[in-house]
């Protein structure tokens, strides 16, 4: 490129987002909900009988739920954002706009 002719052109790559993130994936919320609910699971085994098979699968089910919560899917940041539209869709009024071929525009015309 000449010296004399330079033109912005910038280039933003498709993961500049990510930079934000923790680890490219967890925002702090999302990594704090998953540090919670793998603690919990933690000291749940150390204090109950994990021998028993109910017992083990309640013990390590914090951790289970937090880690779906937080697995990253495409499309969206992750599992709990789609929760979250989905909830807001279906609990919020919706308006719809609708515009066909027989909406006319603006104030009706006097023929």
């Amino acid at each position: 490129m000449e010296e004399g002719n330079r033109t912005n052109t910038y280039l933003i790559p498709a993961n500049s987002k990510k930079s934000m993130l923790l680890f490219g994936v967890f925002n702090k919320v999302d990594l704090t909900i998953f540090i919670i609910g793998i603690g919990v699971s933690f000291l749940l085994m150390m204090f109950l009988p994990v021998s028993n098979f109910w017992v083990a699968i309640l013990s390590i089910s914090p951790g289970l739920i937090c880690s779906f919560l937080v697995f990253p899917i495409p499309n969206y940041h992750n599992i709990r954002t789609v929760i979250r539209n989905a909830w807001i869709f279906y609990t919020t009024r919706q308006r719809y706009i609708w515009k066909g071929w027989c909406f006319e525009y603006g104030e009706r015309s006097k023929k």
